[in-house]
């Protein structure tokens, strides 16, 4: 069984076939084409034989075959989401197609969705050559719709070295806006993979659903190849408009001018002096409820069967919050660069990684030695200042970036410039009213907290409790996983690992100042543990490291010193793991780590190298755990929020017998049953740390790494999804990913441009979310408290 990731999804392939997690939907009939727009190629298939075509394979997911209300036939699949982690269809061809001879060519489909929910698909493309590309749509309930993914040509061209093509285009986007206009049809969205498939031998094209709370149901149709129209040369150019919104198209809520915004503002001021929902106490603990001991800080407490934290007076608390509430990740790459002699570099003692800084606008000097570094980036604003007039101030830069067109360079935030125009009238701080309204609109939307990645400049509000965060960063070793997303994993048994732990939790010691407002602390975000396609992969920091010389690699010494503590001799490990190491010397100096094929010689590998991961799970966990134990006492210690790509099992369990709470950010519908039934194996309270839902609807080009059809759609989705959370005994919170939209043109640390946001880059809330929010929250204690599941009310 093999797996990918990327930003928190999981694509499982069994044999062949790649599946991937999110939703899907629609009963049968109904079939209402629209008018075609294209060149038709070719119809791959169309139905009307009476036939389920022979290439078509499907996996937890019945198919009939239904009338097309046009004299024809459509294929009507129900997938079994529910009951079952992973569904799919794929279509095969064995020998794959070949449609290189096609010029620009693009794959499409019409899909009906009558459910009640909207459909949101994967879409898996594989070629002969074992390349892969993952894109994804959701489909609302209603009559048929077209979908494409372009095959060849276009905007599919390599990109630059620099450029992470599993992740983002030559723009630097996660996924681009239309190619061609004026044509009634939906683009599927890109997520990862490979571009530049080998399309003279397309092997498998599979739809799937994944990790869903409910079934879903869909109608296809018309499966058929159409020549690509030809493309707009300026659909990269002028894009985004003075307040950082999609100059080309309209939607509801879009800002026109600075009037607006401050109509805008005032009409808002008004709805926010209800102030937050009622039976809260002065932490936001649940005042109806039961009374426990008061301690004075956060703690956690099992009440009933069902873990909760207790807030500082002994109510019962549920932590939901919202993540990134600051403006470090609200800046955009704008094409330009400066001297890097006049910039100030990164110090090897710096706390704080490039994607937590503010805006870090270059100095003065370095003004003079702006220059034009990528045409194609600085095309797409209709409008930067200078750096001399007022709003030159929210210009800042990045030193280093993960994935983009640019390895470093100048950024602009439109919403903090934004903010200056909406609250900055008159010479008011305009930052502070923004912190003001902040805090007013979490208390009055429900929410517990402020979620991770809040700045710091919050914890001092005394009005919201607050999670805070710490990155352990620095110059200690590293070791492999043999998939860093991110980055390398700390060397933990390196002793500076233990030394920029202590000077990390110091430093968020220093910020949060003994406050009884902060909840716990999480350290490091998604660390590459290992992954779960395989077992290699979920070993992988012990394979990787076992090939290593202990007298560079700390933890390769450890693992040593482990593995001789329990066998003695040398032979007695080979007996156990197949193996003709001739010493300890040579197991210090690295050795052939590959696991045995069988027998019990294979299944006692696998038990040292789980032992050996989990050595190093408990040395991270550990050594924080140990740092705030001295440095934080009263407050909690929350992980390192694993990515549902990164969970190996021996880690989790080390994190379980460590931390407070046990952290995950899960990209998907909710939380399945069967996909966290391990947590009643671990028995610890836990939290989530990422989630969110997005859509197009707001002029945005990627809704997210889940998808929804509108902004109403991510509310229901929202919705569903704290439910799962709120009814799960285990879970004690969750986060929404994030406050703000992504920049609609990417972050300039990687490029992702979602629409994830409860407020806009204009500031302005999102109507349906804040709504949905507030009945969430309404009855959020009494359903978990009482396992009261009535329709939630404002």
């Amino acid at each position: 069984m093999k797996t990918s990731h990327h930003n928190g999804i999981i694509t499982i392939m069994f044999g062949a076939l790649f599946l991937c997690g999110c939703s899907s939907s629609h009963p049968p009939g109904k079939m209402q084409q629209q008018a075609k727009q294209h060149d038709t190629i070719s119809t791959l298939f169309d139905f009307n034989d009476g036939v389920i075509p022979p290439e078509f394979v499907f996996n937890n997911a019945d198919a009939t075959l239904v009338d097309d209300n046009k004299g024809g036939k459509a294929l009507h699949i129900k997938f079994h989401s529910q009951a079952n982690l992973h569904t799919a269809f794929a279509i095969t061809k064995d020998p794959g197609w070949d449609w290189s001879t096609l010029g620009d060519v693009s794959f499409a489909l019409d899909i009906a969705n009558d459910g009640e929910r909207s459909s949101s698909l994967w879409i898996n493309t594989n070629d002969g050559d074992g390349a892969s590309y993952t894109r994804a749509i959701s489909v609302p309930p209603g009559p048929a719709q077209t979908y494409y993914g372009k095959m060849n040509g276009h905007d599919l061209a390599s990109p630059s070295e620099n450029i992470n093509i599993e992740l983002n285009f030559e723009s630097g986007l996660r996924s681009n806006p239309a190619t061609w206009q004026g044509y009634e049809d939906n683009m599927f969205v890109s997520m990862w993979g490979k571009k530049n498939l080998n399309v003279s031998n397309i092997k498998r094209i599979a739809f799937s659903v994944d990790y869903a709370l409910y079934d879903r149901e869909i109608t296809i149709d018309n499966i058929h190849l159409i020549q690509s129209p030809k493309a707009d040369p300026l659909f990269l150019s002028q894009i985004v408009d003075k307040y950082g919104q999609n100059a080309k198209k309209e939607f509801n809520g879009k800002i026109h001018s600075d009037t607006e915004l401050a109509e805008q503002r005032q009409t808002e001021r008004q709805s926010l002096n209800q102030g937050k929902p009622e039976h809260r106490g002065k932490f936001n603990g649940w005042t109806e409820g039961p009374k426990l001991k008061a301690t004075g800080y956060f703690r956690t407490e099992k009440v009933k069967g069902k873990w909760y934290l207790v807030d500082p007076e002994g109510y019962l608390y549920f932590g939901t919050g919202i993540d990134i509430i600051r403006l470090s990740n609200s800046t955009t790459m704008t094409g330009y660069d400066f001297d890097p002699s006049l910039v100030k570099q990164r110090a090897a003692d710096d706390l704080t990684p490039e994607d937590s800084e503010g805006l870090n606008r270059v100095p003065d000097k370095a003004i003079n030695s702006r220059h034009l570094v990528s045409e194609l980036r600085a095309n797409m604003f209709e409008w930067l200042p200078s750096y001399a007039d007022a709003l030159g101030k929210h210009f800042g830069y990045r030193r280093e970036a993960h994935s983009g067109p640019m390895a470093r360079g100048e950024t602009f935030s439109f919403y903090s410039a934004n903010l200056e125009r909406k609250y900055g009238q008159n010479g008011t701080d305009y930052l502070q009213a923004w912190r003001d309204t902040t805090v007013d609109r979490m208390l009055n939307w429900g929410f517990a907290a402020l979620g991770n990645w809040t700045d710091p400049s919050f914890y001092d509000n005394d009005r919201i409790p607050f999670f805070a965060n710490g990155w352990i960063i620095g110059n200690y070793k590293t070791v492999s996983s043999g998939n860093d997303f991110w980055a390398a994993l700390p060397d933990v048994f390196d002793p500076e690992f233990e030394k920029r732990a202590y000077a990390t939790v110091q430093q968020v010691a220093n910020e949060v100042k003994g406050s009884p407002w902060c909840v716990g602390v999480f350290f490091d975000n998604e660390k590459s543990f290992g992954r779960s396609e395989t077992l290699e992969s979920q070993l992988g920091i012990v394979l990787h490291t076992l090939k290593r010389d202990g007298q560079e690699v700390p933890t390769k010494a450890e693992f040593t010193r482990l593995m001789k503590e329990k066998y003695g001799n040398i032979n007695q490990l080979n007996e156990a793991w197949g193996k003709h190491i001739q010493s300890w010397a040579e197991f210090e100096r690295g050795i052939d780590s590959t696991l045995t094929k069988e027998g019990s010689q294979r299944a006692t590998q696998i038990a040292d190298y789980e032992a050996l991961l989990y050595a190093y799970g408990a040395k991270y966990f550990g050594t924080v755990n140990k740092a705030m134990k001295e440095l934080m006492p009263n407050h909690l210690y929350l992980g390192s929020r694993f990515a549902d790509w990164g969970m190996p099992w021996p880690i989790v369990e080390a994190a379980a017998d460590i931390v407070d709470v046990v952290s995950y950010n899960n990209y998907k519908d909710g939380m399945p049953a069967k996909r966290w039934a391990f947590l009643e194996k671990l028995d610890r309270p836990s939290i989530i740390g990422e989630f969110h839902f997005g859509s197009l609807e707001s002029g945005m080009f990627h809704p997210g790494v889940t998808l929804a059809a509108s902004n109403a759609d991510r509310a229901r989705a929202y919705s569903e999804y704290m439910h799962s959370v709120i009814d799960n005994p285990y879970m004690v919170g969750a986060h929404w990913f994030q406050y703000i939209d992504s920049p609609i043109t990417g972050r300039a640390y990687d490029g992702e441009n979602y629409n994830v946001g409860f407020v806009s880059v204009t500031d302005t809330p999102y109507k349906d979310m804040v709504d949905a929010a507030k009945a969430v929250h309404t009855n959020m204690y009494k359903r978990r408290y009482h396992g009261e599941k009535k329709l939630d009310t404002q």
